[in-house]
């Protein structure tokens, strides 16, 4: 059996896996690792830091010959920003979060695959008025940030397979193991974009402390909010909210978003906390999923795991 599908023959991959492009934790060792195997590596860059993109992009250029990309947050950049990730010549570049229309051109005629993830279904049809090369459809079970307001995966996939059709789809949000991909393809998508399995992988670029975290995660503790980013100072846009592990903000500030925005000294006590190790440096962002990853492989490895399980589900599929 094959999963060769029209993303993997657009990009020139073997495999329908993407890694999500976590801002941060998906550094060049890890892009690379799922290009090697066979997928496509995308780089973390979140708000296109030039240091940490000089610093990222070497990696994954030289460890890897296989397409690799660039993902940035579209209310998180300028043009310059990205003109700056095009000239390091990645293969794809990911729009999320925000309007992608001032980009969507500019990376088109650079040669590089443009690819827009949405969270409902007004941003898929404005990812298609665009001109994406891909859509990502991105439901509300995957960690990290997504739509406030969203869909499940499994209803919001096929809606926007249909409406974008013949644009490929990659499924995103819940998915950490082949049976997951499978489900996608089954669905309509033409892969699977998956963050919060490879964050527990060998090269993810996060504290041990939260690759055990997520390890030990149960879905069930996962929870959407932007008290943590209210808490921490971050600019995210208010209909972003972010799916984490449970947290000790979480309890004291949940359904207090409002009076925690106009507390200064609790945003202040939040860097103390971090300062002296009270609460993890970072929010540990993780999907519903989290419960099916017990192990921290090598994100090669996780690659051919993925497709193994995947192809075993279909195959079940079709014999019942």
């Amino acid at each position: 059996m094959t999963l060769s599908t029209a993303f993997t023959k657009m990009l020139g991959v073997r495999h329908p896996i993407v890694l999500a492009p976590m801002g941060g934790s998906a550094g060049g060792e890890l892009a690379a690792a799922v290009s090697r195997g066979g997928g496509l590596g995308l780089l973390g860059s979140a708000n296109g830091d030039p240091d940490w993109l000089a610093r990222e992009v070497p990696i994954v250029a030289e460890a890897t010959e296989s397409p690799w990309g660039v993902g940035l947050w579209s209310w998180g950049v300028d043009v310059g920003t990205v003109e700056r990730v095009l000239e390091y010549g990645p293969a794809a570049v990911m729009l999320s979060f925000g309007d992608p229309s001032p980009f969507a051109e500019r990376i088109r005629r650079a040669g590089a695959t443009l690819i827009i993830q949405v969270t409902t279904v007004e941003e898929a049809k404005q990812a298609v008025d665009v001109g994406a090369d891909v859509i990502v459809a991105q439901g509300t079970e995957g960690g990290g940030h997504g739509a406030r307001h969203g869909r499940a995966t499994l209803p919001f996939v096929p809606l926007v397979v249909d409406m974008a059709a013949p644009v490929p789809v990659l499924a995103a949000g819940g998915i950490a193991d082949g049976r997951g991909v499978a489900a996608a393809l089954v669905l309509g998508a033409a892969g699977a974009v998956i963050g919060t399995r490879f964050q527990a992988t060998a090269e993810a670029l996060v504290d041990p402390s939260i690759a055990t975290a997520i390890v030990e995660g149960r879905g069930q503790d996962t929870e959407r909010s932007r008290v943590l980013d209210i808490a921490r100072g971050s600019q995210w846009p208010a209909q972003y909210t972010a799916r984490t592990l449970g947290h000790r903000y979480l309890d004291e500030w949940r359904g207090r978003e409002a009076e925690l925005a106009a507390d200064l000294q609790a945003q202040r006590n939040y860097q103390d906390d971090v300062a002296r190790g009270a609460v993890p440096p970072l929010p540990v962002w993780a999907g519903e999923a989290v419960d099916l990853i017990t192990d921290l492989p090598p994100a090669s490895d996780l690659v051919a795991t993925l497709v193994a399980q995947a192809e075993a589900a279909l195959t079940r599929a079709a014999s019942h």
